[in-house]
């Protein structure tokens, strides 16, 4: 039985220093919108979707990242506009969003 359909991780890592980390290009900003979009959808929630903080994906120079399970898709993206792409092509209609793709 799967508990979500769609398990959303974002790269939250904070590196100290001139490391890159996706924080730095506002990871942080895109993981609370899509969380808030997602829940106003009513995508959110056991046998729906689910967002979580993660740690490093030790990509950093291909970020900012997301990944989501059960398929293990990697995204990069940009700003609110991607996110909803994201939201729109794979979590409502079931296909990847092949520009982002990492």
């Amino acid at each position: 039985m799967v508990y979500y359909k769609y398990h959303i991780f974002f790269c939250l890592n904070q590196r100290n220093g001139q490391e890159q980390c996706c924080c730095d290009s506002g990871a942080e900003d895109n993981f609370n919108y899509m969380k808030r979009k997602l829940k106003s959808l009513n995508l959110y929630g056991t046998k729906q979707s689910r967002v979580n903080r993660a740690g490093c994906f030790n990509r950093c120079q291909e970020g900012p990242l997301m990944v989501i399970y059960p398929e293990g898709t990697w995204y990069r993206y940009i700003d609110n506009e991607d996110i909803d792409e994201i939201i729109n092509q794979h979590i409502i209609n079931g296909k990847r969003v092949k520009r982002l793709l990492v």
